[in-house]
C-alpha cells in the first residue's frame, strides 16, 4: 500500500469516529430532550384534588347537588363536598358576614348580587338551571285546586315563601301578573320549610318549585298554573373569592355545568339554563 493511500485511510477512520460520537452526541440530546418533554408534561399536568368544598347552595337544589357531590367524591378520591342548603337571602347575607365557603349556587339572579356587588365572587357569575313554580297540594288533591285563583279562597290554608326568598319572590311576581291578592297563613324562610308544611299537612297548598314537588313524590300534588311561566328564576353558580380550596371548587363547578351535571339536574325536573 501506498504512503498517499495510508493517509486516504486513516483520513476515513477519523471521519467515521467523528460521525459516530456526533451520532452518539445526538442521541444523547434527543434522550434527555424526551426527558426534558416528558418531566414538563408531568409537571403540567392537572393536580390530584383533594380536600373538602364548602359549597352554599339554594335550600331546592338539595337533592340534586347531594347526588353531584357523591359523585364529585366518586371521581375524585380524597376530597369531600360539604353543603350549606338555606334561603339564597340567608346564604348570601352569611357569605357577605365572612361565613368560609368555596361556591355560591343562588336561586335567582337578585340573590347572587348581593355577593357579587361585595366583591366576594371571582367573575361572572355564570346561569346553570332554571327553575318554574308549581302548586304543591295535599295527596289527591282534595281541595280541588286547579288554579293560582284557587288559593286565594278563605277556607284554603296556603303557605308562601317569604318575599325575600327567591321562590317568594316569583311566586309574588305571579301573583301581581294575574292580578290576583293572597295572603298566606305564613311566610317561610326557605322553600323546604313551605313544602314541608303541605307534607306535615299543616296546610292545603303551597307555591313552590316544580323540583321540589318532583323530590316529595306521592307526598303531594303538583297543580301546575299558566302565570308560572312569567316567574321563572335563573340559578346562578360562582366561585368564592377567598375559597379555601378554589382548585377543587373550580372542579366541582365544572361537574355541575358538565353533560353529566346538567343530566342530573334535568331528571330533578329543572330547567336547561
Amino acid at each position: 500500500m501506498t504512503r498517499s493511500a495510508r493517509r486516504t485511510r486513516r483520513t476515513l477512520q477519523v471521519a467515521g469516529a467523528g460521525a459516530a460520537a456526533l451520532l452518539a452526541l445526538s442521541a444523547c440530546s434527543s434522550s434527555d430532550d424526551s426527558s426534558s418533554s416528558k418531566s414538563d408534561t408531568s409537571a403540567s399536568a392537572s393536580p390530584k384534588l383533594s380536600g373538602t368544598v364548602t359549597v352554599f347552595a339554594a335550600a331546592s337544589l338539595k337533592e340534586s347537588f347531594t347526588t353531584l357531590g357523591k359523585e364529585f367524591e366518586t371521581a375524585h378520591p380524597g376530597t369531600k363536598v360539604t353543603f350549606n342548603f338555606a334561603g339564597s337571602d340567608t346564604l348570601a347575607a352569611s357569605i357577605t358576614s365572612g361565613a368560609p365557603a368555596d361556591v355560591f349556587a343562588a336561586a335567582s339572579p337578585k340573590t347572587m348580587a348581593i355577593v357579587t356587588d361585595k366583591g366576594d365572587g371571582v367573575g361572572t357569575p355564570a346561569t346553570f338551571v332554571r327553575n318554574q313554580l308549581e302548586i304543591a297540594t295535599l295527596p289527591g288533591n282534595p281541595d280541588k285546586v286547579t288554579s293560582l285563583k284557587d288559593l286565594t279562597k278563605s277556607s284554603l290554608k296556603v303557605v308562601l315563601c317569604d318575599k325575600t326568598v327567591p321562590c317568594g319572590a316569583a311566586a309574588q311576581k305571579a301573583l301581581t301578573a294575574s292580578k290576583l291578592k293572597l295572603t298566606p297563613v305564613s311566610y317561610e324562610e326557605d322553600v323546604k320549610s313551605a313544602l314541608n308544611k303541605v307534607v306535615l299537612k299543616e296546610a292545603d297548598a303551597a307555591v313552590v318549585y316544580k323540583t321540589d314537588v318532583h323530590a316529595a313524590g306521592d307526598k303531594v300534588e303538583g297543580v301546575e298554573f299558566p302565570e308560572s311561566a312569567d316567574a321563572i328564576n335563573d340559578y346562578p353558580i360562582v366561585l368564592l373569592k377567598d375559597a379555601p380550596n378554589a382548585v377543587a371548587a373550580k372542579a366541582f363547578i365544572a361537574l355541575v355545568q358538565s353533560a353529566e351535571g346538567q343530566k342530573v339536574l334535568s331528571a330533578a325536573g329543572f330547567l336547561k339554563p
